[in-house]
């Protein structure tokens, strides 16, 4: 990777993307970073060891400062932006951009972003038919212990459409889609933690980030737009359910701001396993006590994603 270059009177940024096995969305995001007009510095793939035509897709762009990562595991959504993020701070540049391979930012995307002067950003996404689907958290909640959900609102549960939004909203928490940070950011508070796979890694971040004195601002003329319809409400009984239950409690047992929040954990659990002849079954009891029982030995934070030395 060649040493980043500032333009006069700006800074540089690194894109990471993360993909698996959506070779034919990723050309999508990747015409979309090619139409930028303010073309990115680098875009950092990380491959997590797809089995598609993944790699004939990036072979091919030769229109973008691609530096590729293929992992020979798949390391989730976590693993992967933990190593791009890694990348990209290694590499020396002023900004990282981190983004999913089922987005593609509009062309004015990066420009508006970077007209911001915060160390904090999110494009504010939006649906392919135009509808406001921007899920970030502006209450995000770890200090009452009867909050169900710590995301108390949302942009698009505040705001109607994006017309109806300031220029700039303050956010609790984040996604990995369109997510901006500075160089000084990552060195403060380190990088995502690989260890939490899929799900929540991004909020975990965000807490760490708003703990550290960073405000987390949406621009709202930043569109990125969202290929994909969010299908969050997993089955909490299958694979995924283990990782929404478990990375939540790790959420609220490094980041619940008192004893009683750091309790809740234990009390969904209570109530998942005792409500499970009624709903959920067996399958979501057991993934609900594997979850509690892995969560508590996730209360630190990984090594690894400390910050650098």
């Amino acid at each position: 990777m060649t040493a980043p270059t500032a333009r006069p009177g700006g800074e540089t940024v690194a894109v990471v993307v993360v993909t698996y096995n959506r070779a034919d969305l990723l050309v999508g995001m990747l015409d979309g970073l090619a139409a930028q007009t303010h073309r990115p510095d680098a875009v950092i793939v990380v491959d997590n060891a797809s089995t598609d035509h993944t790699r004939e897709v990036l072979d091919a762009r030769t229109d973008l400062p691609l530096v590729v990562t293929t992992s020979e595991t798949n390391l989730g959504g976590a693993g992967g932006f933990h190593a791009g993020v890694r990348a990209a701070y290694d590499g020396g540049w002023d900004r990282v951009w981190l983004m999913d391979d089922d987005v593609v930012p509009a062309p004015d995307c990066l420009e508006r972003l970077l007209a911001v002067d915060e160390d904090c950003l999110i494009a504010v996404r939006e649906d392919t038919s135009g509808a406001l689907v921007e899920k970030a958290a502006t209450d995000f909640d770890l200090r009452n212990p009867l909050a169900i959900r710590p995301k108390r609102a949302a942009v698009d549960t505040v705001y109607a459409d994006r017309a109806s939004m300031p220029e700039l909203v303050e956010v609790h928490n984040v996604a990995f889609e369109g997510f901006m940070a500075r160089r000084g950011v990552v060195a403060e508070i380190g990088f995502p933690d690989p260890a939490f796979f899929i799900f929540y890694d991004d909020a975990d971040y965000a807490v760490r980030a708003r703990h550290a004195g960073h405000r987390i601002w949406a621009v709202r003329d930043a569109v990125l737009v969202r290929q994909l319809d969010f299908d969050q409400q997993h089955d909490l009984a299958g694979w995924k359910g283990f990782y929404m239950y478990r990375n939540l409690f790790v959420v609220h047992l490094r980041h619940g701001e008192n004893a009683l929040v750091r309790l809740k954990p234990w009390l969904i659990t209570l109530v998942v396993v005792l409500l499970s002849p009624v709903r959920g079954g067996r399958a979501e009891a057991r993934n609900v006590i594997r979850a509690m029982a892995s969560a508590r030995g996730m209360r630190r934070l990984t090594g690894s994603a400390r910050p650098p030395r």
